[in-house]
């Protein structure tokens, strides 16, 4: 299953870019799941990827938890909190 990722914010800086395209494998099932699987792509991955807690997500545009299942979504966006002002 192709997913489109895109970071934002610092996610980005760490990752080194703000999109890819990855195939994670059948036993990533929630984001939870594919922000540790994405951990162990590469010190830029685990650096962003290393406080789960700092991070927010989105499927297909759609705010939602963690734990949420990933099957089917086309598109992955992992930022940092939102703040407004």
């Amino acid at each position: 299953m192709a997913l489109s990722l895109l970071y934002f914010a610092w996610v980005r800086e760490a990752v080194g870019t703000g999109q890819e395209t990855v195939d994670p494998p059948a036993t990533v099932a929630t984001v939870a799941e594919l922000v540790d699987w994405l951990a162990g792509r590469g010190p830029g991955h685990a650096a962003a990827f290393a406080e789960r807690g700092r991070l927010r997500a989105a499927i297909d545009q759609r705010f939602v938890a963690m734990e949420t299942p990933i099957a089917g979504a086309r598109e992955v966006a992992i930022f940092p909190p939102v703040t407004g002002g």
